[in-house]
This record gives C-alpha cells, sequence and structure tokens, in this order.
C-alpha cells in the first residue's frame, strides 16, 4: 500500500475516494523511562526512551491506518497528516494520530 502525505501520487490516477481514515496509538511512559530521560536531558543528550516509545506509537497508527484503509476498498492513502499529543494526567501518556483518504490508484 502507497502511503503518501502528498495528495496525488506521481504517474498514477486516483480512480475512487473512500473517505478520510484514521490511526491511533495511545502509549503510557514508564516512571522509570521518565526519570533516566529527564536527567539526560538535563545533561543535553537524547532521550533514546522518548524516541522508541515515539517510533513504537507512530508504527502501530500508520499499522491502524493501512487497515483501515484496505476496509474501506483502498490501495493507498494521501494527504497524510500525523499529530503528536501528549495526554492523561501530568502528561503520562503519548497519542499518536495519523488520518488521510484512503483511495483507489489505477
Amino acid at each position: 500500500m502507497i502511503l503518501t502525505t502528498t495528495p496525488t501520487v506521481q504517474g498514477r490516477d486516483i480512480k475512487h475516494y473512500h473517505g478520510v481514515v484514521v490511526g491511533e496509538a495511545i502509549l503510557g511512559a514508564n516512571l522509570f523511562k521518565d526519570i533516566f530521560a529527564s536527567i539526560r536531558d538535563i545533561v543535553g543528550g537524547r532521550s533514546a526512551a522518548y524516541e522508541q516509545e515515539l517510533a513504537k506509537a507512530r508504527e502501530i497508527a500508520f499499522r491502524e491506518l493501512e487497515e483501515r484503509a484496505r476496509e474501506a476498498g483502498g490501495n493507498a492513502v494521501v494527504g497524510i497528516d500525523l499529530d503528536y499529543e501528549v495526554v492523561g494526567p501530568n502528561g503520562g501518556m503519548l497519542m499518536v494520530s495519523v488520518s488521510g483518504t484512503a483511495v483507489t490508484l489505477g
């Protein structure tokens, strides 16, 4: 399946629009990861723990988006937008939302 942030796919015609599809993932951040991440942030290093959680959430959201596009009858998703939010009490959870338009390419 082709997934793209652009409204079209070069060299391919959109034959049918199936509507907006969304994939979402919400992951809780581990307390120990939070502590170590804040220590690394203080000394100026990167927070590998958060980067890994973010990558995992993004992967889950894209998988869900693809699944919903297939269920809608599409073979591609165009116009993809990614949103990241921190939610929950004290920002203890990470949400990744991916949306786009499911289409059938010719």
